[in-house]
Protein backbone atom coordinates (compact mmCIF):
# COMPACT_ATOMS: atom_id res chain seq x y z
CA UNK A 1 0.00 0.00 0.00
CA UNK A 2 2.98 2.50 0.75
CA UNK A 3 4.37 1.94 -2.87
CA UNK A 4 0.70 3.12 -4.32
CA UNK A 5 0.39 6.28 -2.23
CA UNK A 6 3.80 7.41 -3.07
CA UNK A 7 2.79 6.75 -7.06
CA UNK A 8 -0.16 7.95 -6.57
CA UNK A 9 1.26 11.30 -5.00
CA UNK A 10 3.76 11.61 -7.60
CA UNK A 11 1.65 11.96 -10.26
CA UNK A 12 -0.78 13.84 -8.26
CA UNK A 13 2.22 16.90 -7.97
CA UNK A 14 2.60 16.39 -11.18
CA UNK A 15 -0.94 17.69 -12.34
CA UNK A 16 -0.04 20.45 -9.61
CA UNK A 17 2.67 21.60 -11.44
CA UNK A 18 0.92 21.45 -14.27
CA UNK A 19 -2.25 22.82 -12.64
CA UNK A 20 0.85 25.82 -11.23
CA UNK A 21 1.54 26.63 -15.04
CA UNK A 22 -1.80 27.02 -16.39
CA UNK A 23 -2.52 29.43 -13.74
CA UNK A 24 0.14 31.42 -13.93
CA UNK A 25 0.99 31.80 -17.67
CA UNK A 26 -3.19 31.91 -19.14
CA UNK A 27 -4.37 33.21 -15.96
CA UNK A 28 -1.94 35.00 -14.22
CA UNK A 29 -2.67 34.11 -10.98
CA UNK A 30 0.27 33.75 -8.40
CA UNK A 31 -0.83 33.60 -4.99
CA UNK A 32 -3.10 30.61 -4.68
CA UNK A 33 -1.53 28.92 -7.12
CA UNK A 34 1.80 29.21 -5.57
CA UNK A 35 0.62 27.52 -2.34
CA UNK A 36 -1.46 24.98 -4.56
CA UNK A 37 2.35 24.02 -5.16
CA UNK A 38 3.59 23.79 -2.35
CA UNK A 39 0.97 21.59 -0.39
CA UNK A 40 0.19 19.93 -3.77
CA UNK A 41 4.12 18.84 -3.89
CA UNK A 42 4.36 18.13 -0.54
CA UNK A 43 2.19 15.57 -0.24
CA UNK A 44 4.65 13.69 -2.24
CA UNK A 45 7.53 14.64 -0.62
CA UNK A 46 6.25 13.54 2.85
CA UNK A 47 5.25 9.81 1.94
CA UNK A 48 8.75 9.17 -0.24
CA UNK A 49 10.56 10.54 3.14
CA UNK A 50 8.25 8.22 5.18
CA UNK A 51 10.36 5.33 3.48
CA UNK A 52 13.51 6.28 5.39
CA UNK A 53 11.53 6.96 8.57
CA UNK A 54 13.62 6.17 11.57
CA UNK A 55 10.93 4.23 13.79
CA UNK A 56 7.30 3.32 13.24
CA UNK A 57 6.02 6.45 14.92
CA UNK A 58 8.34 8.53 12.39
CA UNK A 59 6.51 6.98 9.79
CA UNK A 60 3.11 7.57 10.84
CA UNK A 61 4.13 10.98 11.16
CA UNK A 62 5.23 11.60 7.86
CA UNK A 63 2.04 10.16 6.67
CA UNK A 64 0.05 12.34 8.62
CA UNK A 65 1.95 15.75 7.73
CA UNK A 66 1.10 13.84 3.83
CA UNK A 67 -2.65 14.05 5.04
CA UNK A 68 -2.60 17.52 6.26
CA UNK A 69 -0.95 18.82 3.03
CA UNK A 70 -3.66 16.88 1.45
CA UNK A 71 -5.90 18.93 3.00
CA UNK A 72 -4.79 21.68 2.62
CA UNK A 73 -4.34 21.22 -1.06
CA UNK A 74 -8.06 20.89 -1.18
CA UNK A 75 -8.51 23.99 0.43
CA UNK A 76 -6.79 25.95 -1.94
CA UNK A 77 -8.31 23.85 -4.93
CA UNK A 78 -11.99 24.86 -3.34
CA UNK A 79 -10.58 29.16 -3.36
CA UNK A 80 -9.51 28.50 -7.52
CA UNK A 81 -13.01 27.21 -8.21
CA UNK A 82 -14.87 29.44 -6.17
CA UNK A 83 -12.78 32.29 -7.61
CA UNK A 84 -13.40 31.14 -11.70
CA UNK A 85 -9.38 30.48 -11.84
CA UNK A 86 -10.25 27.21 -12.82
CA UNK A 87 -13.64 26.04 -13.87
CA UNK A 88 -15.78 23.22 -13.07
CA UNK A 89 -14.26 20.40 -15.52
CA UNK A 90 -10.98 21.06 -13.89
CA UNK A 91 -11.96 21.54 -10.61
CA UNK A 92 -13.88 18.02 -10.72
CA UNK A 93 -10.85 16.41 -12.32
CA UNK A 94 -8.06 17.36 -9.37
CA UNK A 95 -10.24 17.28 -7.17
CA UNK A 96 -10.84 13.97 -7.35
CA UNK A 97 -7.55 13.20 -7.62
CA UNK A 98 -7.05 15.14 -4.15
CA UNK A 99 -10.12 13.03 -2.58
CA UNK A 100 -8.59 9.65 -3.61
CA UNK A 101 -5.27 10.59 -2.03
CA UNK A 102 -6.97 12.06 1.20
CA UNK A 103 -9.03 8.59 1.49
CA UNK A 104 -5.65 6.64 0.77
CA UNK A 105 -3.53 8.40 3.70
CA UNK A 106 -6.58 8.08 5.88
CA UNK A 107 -7.18 4.39 5.40
CA UNK A 108 -3.03 3.79 5.76
CA UNK A 109 -2.86 6.46 9.03
CA UNK A 110 -5.96 4.32 10.62
CA UNK A 111 -4.69 1.02 10.10
CA UNK A 112 -1.34 1.74 11.30
CA UNK A 113 -2.90 3.04 14.53
CA UNK A 114 -4.99 0.05 14.65
CA UNK A 115 -2.29 -2.08 14.81
CA UNK A 116 -0.01 0.02 17.64
CA UNK A 117 -2.99 -0.07 19.13
CA UNK A 118 -3.51 -4.25 19.51
CA UNK A 119 0.85 -4.10 20.61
Amino acid sequence: MANAIQEKSKDFAIRVIGCYRYLVEQKREYVMSKQLLRSGTSIGANTRESRNAQSRMDFLNKLNIALKEADETAYWLDLLHATDYIDDKQYESIDTDCSELIKLLTSIIKSLKVTDEGK
